[in-house]
C-alpha cells in the first residue's frame, strides 16, 4: 500500500510539472506576436490622454492626433501608410513650422512620416518614430498646387546630395533650405534634427552670425531628401525614456569629419541580420503598450484630425476628458465615442500599394 501511495504521489508530481510547463502555451498569443504586426494594423489612436511610453525606437504612445492631409502651408505625403499621427505637441510644432517658415521664403512643407496611430514598431522603414515624437519633413518645397493622391504616393523627394558623392549638389541646395533648418532648430522643444552629413557640412561652412542652433543638427545616414525632427519627452509622460543630450559645440569638428572617411559607408558585414522591428515582440516593449493596443478608439477619424488653425493640445485634452461611449450591443462593431467636435475630414486612404523607403547605405 505504501508503495502504491508513493507511486501515485510521484505521478501526481509529474502531472503537475507537465501542467506547469503547459501554462505559458495557454497565455494570450499576443505575447508572441510581432509587435510591428499588432501596431501596424491599428487604424486609429488610443482615445486616452496623450502619453509616450518607452524610447524612440522601442515604445508606443496614446492620445495621438493626425495632421490634416492639407493645410494652407503644408501637404501630407504617402497617405496610404497612415503615419500622420503624433503626440499633440509634435502635431502643433509641424503646423507652426509650416506657417512660420513662409517668412523665411519657404512656400510650405511636404510632411512625411510622423508615427502610426498608436506608435510602436512599423511594418517597414523606420527604427524610431515609435512614441509620437519624431517627424520627417521633405527638403522638397511644397508646390503651388494641391497634389493628387497618386502624386503623394509616387512623387519622389529630391536629394540634396550629388549623385555618387557625399556633399550637397550646389544646383539644388539654396539658402532657403538653411533658413528652414534654422527655423526648425529654433524651437525649444526640438532636441535633434537629423540630416545627411553633406548637409551638415554645408551648414558648417556657410552659416554666419548665430551658429548656436547647429548643435541640434546632427549627421546621420539616409537623410539626404528629408530632415528628421525629434522633440523631447513631454510633461505627463512619466514612462518616456529621454535620449542622451547632444554634445557641446557646433558639431563641425572631427565628429563630422568621420563621416567623410570610408568607415561609416563600408558595406554591412551582416546584411542578412534581421532588423530589431522584425523580431520585436510585445515582451520587448513597455508593459503599458498592451493597454495602448487594447484602448478604445475615438468616435471617428475626423474627431482626432487637426485642421488648419486648430490647437492640437486643446483637441487632445477634449478627447481625453470626454467619457468613451460604446455602441449598443448588436449594432456595428463597438467603437469608442468621445463626442469631440470634428475639425477636419480625414482623407480616405488610397487603394495603392505602400512604397518602400530608401534603405540605409550599406544595409
Amino acid at each position: 500500500m505504501t508503495f502504491l501511495i508513493a507511486r501515485a504521489a510521484r505521478a501526481a508530481a509529474v502531472l503537475a510539472a507537465m501542467l506547469a510547463f503547459a501554462v505559458p502555451a495557454a497565455q494570450p498569443a499576443q505575447s508572441a506576436e510581432l509587435a510591428k504586426d499588432l501596431f501596424g494594423s491599428q487604424r486609429l489612436p488610443a482615445a486616452t490622454a496623450a502619453k509616450s511610453y518607452g524610447f524612440y525606437s522601442k515604445g508606443c504612445f496614446s492620445g495621438g492626433l493626425a495632421i490634416a492631409t492639407d493645410g494652407p502651408t503644408w501637404q501630407a505625403m504617402r497617405l496610404s501608410r497612415n503615419r500622420r499621427w503624433g503626440h499633440p505637441v509634435m502635431i502643433n510644432l509641424v503646423e507652426k513650422l509650416s506657417r512660420q517658415a513662409t517668412a523665411d521664403g519657404w512656400p510650405g512643407l511636404l510632411v512625411g512620416d510622423i508615427s502610426q496611430p498608436r506608435g510602436g514598431p512599423m511594418l517597414t522603414g523606420h527604427a524610431s518614430h515609435q512614441i509620437g515624437l519624431d517627424a520627417d519633413i521633405w527638403l522638397t518645397p511644397m508646390p503651388d498646387r494641391r497634389l493628387t493622391a497618386e502624386e503623394r504616393e509616387n512623387m519622389s523627394a529630391i536629394s540634396m546630395i550629388r549623385k555618387g558623392g557625399l556633399t550637397v549638389d550646389e544646383r539644388i541646395w539654396t539658402k532657403a533650405h538653411a533658413r528652414l533648418l534654422k527655423r526648425a532648430a529654433s524651437y525649444p522643444e526640438v532636441e535633434r534634427i537629423l540630416v545627411h552629413p553633406g548637409i551638415k557640412k554645408k551648414l558648417c561652412e556657410t552659416v554666419t552670425g548665430d551658429r548656436s542652433w547647429l548643435r541640434k543638427v546632427r549627421p546621420f545616414w539616409g537623410h539626404d531628401y528629408h530632415f528628421h525632427i525629434r522633440i523631447g519627452c513631454q510633461p505627463g509622460s512619466t514612462g518616456c525614456k529621454k535620449q542622451a543630450e547632444t554634445v557641446r559645440g557646433e558639431g563641425c569638428d572631427e565628429s563630422l569629419a568621420w563621416w567623410f572617411t570610408e568607415e561609416p559607408w563600408r558595406p554591412n558585414k551582416n546584411p542578412d541580420r534581421p532588423k530589431a522591428r522584425d523580431i520585436m515582440t510585445m515582451a520587448s516593449l513597455p508593459k503599458e503598450c498592451r493597454a495602448v493596443l487594447s484602448a478604445p478608439e475615438p468616435v471617428s477619424e475626423a474627431a482626432v484630425t487637426v485642421g488648419p488653425g486648430a490647437d492640437a493640445m486643446a483637441v487632445a485634452a477634449a478627447e481625453a476628458a470626454a467619457p468613451a461611449v460604446l455602441e449598443p450591443a448588436g449594432s456595428a462593431p463597438a467603437v469608442a465615442s468621445t463626442g469631440a467636435i470634428p475639425l477636419n475630414a480625414f482623407a480616405p486612404t488610397p487603394e495603392i500599394g505602400i512604397p518602400l523607403p530608401r534603405p540605409r547605405p550599406g544595409s
